[in-house]
């Protein structure tokens, strides 16, 4: 018994010992947090929202360093969107449309698409190369009639397969120094073909190095020919092309007495119509209105010396009303064989919708889809002309597209630059060439 007790005693305090751990205070309750992320804290994992995968979306484009709307798009759109990076692939300007039909032809591995002209854009709708959009555009309910009726125009089959983001003008820039140097009046916003001539013949002088030429014509067809289509009374696809000689009479007789540069040498040399102007080269330009920001953007880089400039509107033969020009449309499409057709067409929404246009005019360039904001826009830009007659010269009467929808466009158009070239390089006379042209294209017609 004397054994027993103190093994009794010291299991008896041992059990003591244990009672008391299990009477220690419990720790503070954790605070309560607001029902709303008591919620989100039960929820299971998956129903929490999935994290958005990275996409690189590649986009068909040309002349990079020249246009001033590529960066701002990609940016305002990556801002909104951060797991999508944007790649340019720049394929130059020259024969872009033909570089891209052949890329695609070939499986390039592009994403969003920019359609540069309408031939080009019917012949890539023939190749199967454009994603069809009508039943996109309804389920996203994008108002088209916001285009100005350019969507209609476009339209094959029945079914769209771009939509415009810039809608583009022919205007004429000069360079008002060289204009105050002569003590010659600048180009007024209704000015005849023959005025215009006759301001150009005033505005040549010099030679050589120091030789400035009262206009240029890039080397494009649309330079020349389209003055042809102003009164309204022909297109470039009607099939016969004898209107067309009075413009290259004109203009190869500038050619001929120095008002312009000669144009095999702006063709073998691949001389961009930028640089002449940049350089106080000419006195007028005929240009679309894309060049606005361009030039805007140069001279801020310090990179275009003619920093005194202004626009005037397209000259006009007798009898048409002043304000009447050419328009063209560029706009987006989403190659069919995308790999990431979803995001492409995302994409593709933003740039050709109110909030890319935004951005667009921002730059100096005109959208697509216009408004008197959008115009305000352009022309309250630092850096845009401040005389007034080069804000009204944005407002146009009658706007002709360059080249109408048609189902043989890219067709016509070879044959309509063949001749061209072979008219202003004076390999064939202008009678000759329009010869050629009736001929050719009456077959492709028929």
């Amino acid at each position: 018994m004397k054994r027993v007790i103190p093994v009794l005693l010291v299991i008896a305090l041992a059990l003591g010992m244990f009672a008391g751990c299990g009477q220690k205070e419990n720790p503070p309750a954790p605070e309560s947090k607001p029902a709303a992320e008591k919620t989100a804290d039960a929820a299971p994992a998956k129903d929490e929202p999935a994290k958005a995968e990275s996409v690189n979306l590649k986009w068909a484009i040309w002349d990079l360093d020249a246009t001033a709307y590529y960066n701002p798009l990609v940016e305002a759109y990556v801002a909104k969107n951060p797991h999508v990076s944007i790649e340019y692939i720049d394929l130059g300007s020259a024969d872009f449309m033909t570089m891209l039909s052949t890329q695609l032809s070939g499986g390039a591995d592009l994403d969003v698409l920019t359609i540069k002209d309408i031939p080009g854009y019917a012949n890539l709708v023939k190749q199967n190369h454009l994603e069809p959009l009508n039943s996109y555009i309804s389920s996203q309910g994008i108002d088209t009639s916001l285009y100005g009726g350019t969507t209609e125009q476009i339209t094959v089959n029945g079914e769209v397969y771009a939509l415009p983001f810039r809608s583009d003008f022919w205007v004429i820039f000069y360079n008002k120094d060289l204009f105050d140097k002569a003590g010659v009046d600048y180009p007024t916003n209704d000015m005849t073909l023959a005025q215009y001539d006759e301001l150009a013949r005033k505005m040549t002088s010099g030679s050589g190095a120091d030789k400035i030429f009262g206009c240029h014509y890039h080397t494009w067809r649309s330079a020349v020919q389209l003055f042809g289509i102003l009164d309204g009374k022909n297109t470039i696809v009607d099939g016969t092309y004898d209107f067309l000689k009075p413009y290259y009479e004109l203009i190869l007789k500038q050619q001929d007495d120095g008002i312009c540069q000669d144009y095999a040498t702006l063709k073998t040399s691949s001389i961009h119509y930028s640089g002449v102007f940049y350089n106080n080269q000419i006195a007028m330009m005929n240009m679309g209105s894309w060049f606005i920001a361009t030039q805007i953007a140069k001279v801020k880089a310090g990179e275009s010396l003619a920093t005194n400039w202004g626009i005037a509107k397209y000259p006009h033969p007798d009898g048409v009303q002043a304000g009447t020009t050419l328009g063209t449309i560029t706009s987006l499409a989403v190659n069919s064989n995308s790999k990431n057709k979803e995001a492409a067409l995302d994409f593709m929404k933003f740039v050709t919708g109110p909030e890319g246009a935004a951005v667009v005019a921002k730059t100096g360039t005109i959208p697509a889809i216009t408004n008197d904001e959008v115009v305000a826009s352009i022309t309250s830009m630092d850096g845009f002309p401040t005389d007034d007659a080069s804000k009204e010269a944005l407002k146009t009467s009658k706007t002709y597209l360059e080249m109408p929808m048609h189902d043989k466009s890219a067709d016509i158009e070879t044959v309509l630059n063949e001749c061209h070239d072979n008219i202003m390089t004076k390999n064939t006379t202008i009678d000759e060439a329009i010869a050629d042209m009736n001929s050719r294209i009456g077959e492709i017609l028929k």
